[in-house]
């Protein structure tokens, strides 16, 4: 009787091994998880370098900040050769036109004048620059003290270089009694003033 249980329960036990064996599902292949990091990060990096290579910019141009140069050109009105500047707003101007004080002709400094007083101040100038002087130069307040009302007196002749001229303007003294100071220069016909100053100086009493 006992080998017969034994028998039995062997047979059981290979039944349910059996079984459990047919339940249990086969394993897959197993993943290789280092490869997929590695193509992951691949494909990441190709896809940064691309974008980048996209989207590159173009360097800047540098920017010329040069000073302006100084050319030679021919006046039409000597035929000498007169240097320009091209300054920074694209004005083109001439070296040429400078001016010498030679001599007060009339209203030395410190004359008396009565009030509302009408006169012309005439000086004595050179032209020491290269450039004649022709039609649009002029003499125009300097804006130093008071223009007392002066109005240039034209130019009646062309004024070569090296040659000395009259130039006049006609004031009007001021009202009220004081001493006064007004400042002129000359101007060139494209409205360049020369650097040099002359004064008119009275006292109204």
């Amino acid at each position: 009787m006992k080998p017969k249980l034994i028998v039995t329960a062997i047979l059981f036990m290979m039944l349910v091994a059996a079984c459990g064996s047919a339940n249990t599902p086969e394993p897959g292949p197993t993943s290789d998880v280092a490869a997929i990091r590695t193509s992951a990060a691949s494909t990441v990096v190709s896809q940064f370098t691309l974008t980048a290579a996209a989207f590159t910019p173009t360097p800047a141009q540098p920017t010329d900040t040069s000073a302006p140069e100084a050319t030679i050109t021919t006046s039409t009105a000597t035929g000498q050769p007169v240097a320009q500047v091209t300054n920074a707003l694209g004005t083109t101007v001439a070296l040429c036109d400078s001016l010498s004080f030679v001599a007060d002709v009339n209203v030395p400094d410190d004359t008396s004048m009565s009030p509302g007083q009408d006169f012309v101040k005439t000086w004595k100038v050179k032209n020491s620059g290269s450039c004649p002087w022709g039609a649009g130069y002029k003499l125009v307040y300097a804006g130093y003290a008071d223009n007392m009302s002066g109005q240039f007196q034209p130019l009646t002749s062309v004024v070569q270089p090296g040659q000395e001229v009259e130039v006049s303007v006609q004031f009007k003294a001021p009202d009220a009694a004081d001493q006064y100071l007004s400042a002129w220069q000359m101007s060139n016909p494209s409205g360049v003033t020369f650097p040099e100053i002359i004064f008119v100086k009275v006292v109204v009493q």
